[in-house]
């Protein structure tokens, strides 16, 4: 999928495996932090906290991956998991039995912990409080499946040095919350309509899903991904909006995000979501309006009829 104008259509080729494509208009840029030395965010954690104060916030959305930053805390780790009675289970439960332990907790602060997007590492995570390393060892499923999402919360850093995380110079993000869950749990948490079949409006849900968080670059990093992300999150109405428009022959044509003209002091996005009837092509507009300016998104506004606004 492809971004034009603030715009996402389901008729743009989706995102390619080698990589997001350069759109410089969308792009994220990481902040720049000419003041210091770039091997400082990995000697202190008190820097990198420093550094996310002038930067940008993130909602983003994909699966988080502890990783080893170099072949000592490797080794440290099948030491310590040799010591460790872990008989029976899988490698996954194993690395969770260890990493759970307190007194292994020094090997989950040396950890790096990966959200990848898509498949790609996107960000480092770093929590803004060490009890904060819970949520991050409970990041790691038992067993793992495909629908796990974790979406995360936060202020984007620096870049960090390639000593930090073994050559992995991704941007920083200090988080402030983590939700972690399936995509099933979420549809089953939806409300749906009245005389509305449970398996037709999951699948409708789970394409809306996809259609947000597949979208080209969606790293969660600008204002429209971090509305659009936020609602796929924790708005219902938009799941219950496509399934009563299906149940009318319509099919959703495009998502399209951008700021509001009806706010002057605040960062809101108008999200617009287009329906086209299947039989005859007549569009069917719905607006929804979402405030970005700070770190976690909120909804000005419910979803209703969308009347473009001459100014």
């Amino acid at each position: 999928m492809r971004i034009m104008s603030g715009s996402f259509s389901k008729e743009e080729p989706e995102r390619s495996n080698l990589g997001p494509r350069a759109d410089p208009s969308l792009n994220v840029y990481p902040q720049e932090n000419n003041n210091s030395k770039s091997s400082g965010c990995a000697c202190k954690q008190e820097k990198v906290l420093e550094s996310s104060n002038r930067s940008s916030f993130i909602y983003s959305i994909g699966r988080i991956e502890p990783i080893f930053p170099s072949p000592g805390l490797r080794k440290e780790y099948l030491q310590v998991l040799a010591r460790t009675d872990t008989r029976g289970q899988s490698d996954y439960e194993a690395k969770r039995t260890v990493l759970s332990q307190k007194e292994n907790r020094y090997l989950v602060r040396q950890m790096c912990w990966v959200l990848k997007i898509e498949g790609l590492e996107t960000y480092i995570l770093k929590p803004r409080d060490v009890a904060d390393f819970d949520v991050l060892i409970n990041t790691i499923r038992v067993p793992p499946r495909g629908t796990d999402i974790d979406v995360v919360v936060g202020v984007r850093g620096p870049i960090a040095s390639a000593e930090m995380c073994n050559g992995l110079m991704l941007p920083i993000v200090i988080f402030d919350q983590i939700y972690s869950f399936d995509i099933d749990t979420l549809i089953r948490a939806i409300p749906r309509p009245q005389k509305t079949d449970a398996r037709k409006f999951s699948v409708t849900a789970e394409e809306l899903f996809n259609t947000v968080v597949k979208i080209a670059d969606n790293v969660g990093g600008t204002d429209e991904h971090r509305a659009l992300n936020y609602l796929s999150m924790r708005n219902k109405d938009i799941y219950k909006h496509a399934a009563l428009m299906n149940q009318h022959n319509f099919s959703m044509d495009s998502v399209e995000v951008r700021p509001s003209e009806l706010s002057e002091t605040r960062k809101v996005m108008d999200v617009v979501i287009t329906f086209k009837k299947r039989d005859s092509g007549a569009s069917a507009k719905s607006v929804i309006r979402v405030d970005v300016t700070e770190e976690f998104p909120y909804e000005v506004t419910e979803l209703e009829q969308y009347v473009p606004v001459f100014i």
